[in-house]
């Protein structure tokens, strides 16, 4: 063989493995280019993909303190970011899906940012907390509660390992019961949660007359009771619970406290009667325990903000308007922009 052609068949073969390398590029997958584009897998195989969109998964993680899957609606970051921002729902929290993407649309509101969206689904009347007993009483049936197990000690690890969130880098907001149980777990467990937002929370439990109003609440949001909670009413974990109790646990936090005046805006004029009466008197209720918060940790020299919005009622046009308020606030502390 000639020189010429020596060169030629190299010259072909070089050509031939350039092309193999291109074609393997072009035609690599891509579903882990992006960050959000593809299902994690979860204790039934993998997630699915939530009707509301903007690549929301639900995802079934196994809880062993429930013994049952949870599920958790996720919206992974958009660049991959570690940051994870918890979102807890109300009292009529139901086991179809999280009102943060059913009465408005977080996932939405936190589009394009680079933080993970992590709302859990049920826990209605629950308070988030680890019960002592069956939540109703229905005894043939019990409710078992260990929500504060699920969210502090399990679900960390799985949202580690398949969304890559941080445990120690994590922010947590909640709207009425959900804000009173987001101000206990970031208070409580400050090494998991940087920061915390409460929408219309009820911050004062335990002092004279509140046990009552949460017991009447608990039986009308289906007959859960309240000493199946925590005990008694002269057991410690009921003082151990109250955000009015143990705020210290936030001295080196983010904390942002907001309430609405219980005025009627614009915004309410669509709802029936009967539920701009119950949201006055539970706006009321809420706006009463947050300044009695603000009062005791301004007296402390806690670090926080606090907002009483001119109008606003205990109604999602209320809850839906501090989160959009508050998303800046959020990205910047957590830097997940």
């Amino acid at each position: 063989m000639n020189a010429t052609g020596t060169i030629r068949r190299a010259l072909i073969a070089l050509l031939v493995t350039l092309g193999t390398a291109l074609g393997l590029v072009a035609t690599a997958p891509s579903a882990h280019a992006d960050n959000r584009d593809w299902l994690r897998p979860d204790n039934t195989g993998t997630c699915d993909w939530d009707p509301v969109k903007f690549w929301v998964q639900r995802c079934d993680v196994w809880s062993p303190a429930m013994n049952r899957n949870i599920t958790v609606q996720i919206q992974p970051a958009t660049r991959g970011g570690n940051a994870g921002l918890y979102m807890l729902d109300g009292l009529r929290a139901t086991e179809a899906t999280s009102a943060w993407v059913n009465d408005v649309n977080a996932a939405q509101t936190y589009d394009n940012s680079n933080i993970t969206l992590v709302m859990p689904v049920g826990g209605a009347s629950s308070f988030y907390a680890d019960w002592e007993a069956p939540a109703t009483y229905d005894f043939d049936n019990p409710v078992i509660y260990e929500w504060e197990t699920f969210l502090t000690r399990e679900l960390p690890g799985y949202l580690e390992q398949n969304f890559g969130v941080a445990r120690d880098n994590n922010s947590i907001l909640g709207l009425s019961m959900g804000a009173t149980a987001a101000m206990n777990l970031a208070a409580k467990h400050h090494d998991q949660f940087r920061q915390v937002l409460s929408f219309s929370g009820y911050l004062t439990t335990t002092l004279p007359g509140n046990q009552t109003a949460l017991r009447a609440a608990l039986l009308d949001g289906g007959l859960y009771n309240i000493n199946a909670m925590y005990g008694p009413v002269i057991s410690p974990r009921r003082f151990e619970n109250d955000p009015f109790l143990n705020m210290e646990g936030l001295r080196n936090s983010d904390v942002y406290i907001s309430a609405g005046s219980a005025v009627p805006g614009p915004a309410d004029a669509g709802y029936k009667p009967e539920h701009v009466a119950s949201g006055v008197a539970l706006e009321s209720y809420s706006n009463l325990t947050t300044r009695v918060w603000a009062l005791k940790a301004r007296a402390t020299g806690l670090n926080f903000t606090e907002v009483y919005t001119p109008t606003g009622l205990h109604n999602w046009q209320q809850f839906g308007g501090q989160m959009e308020a508050t998303r800046n606030r959020v990205l910047d502390v957590m830097n997940a922009w």
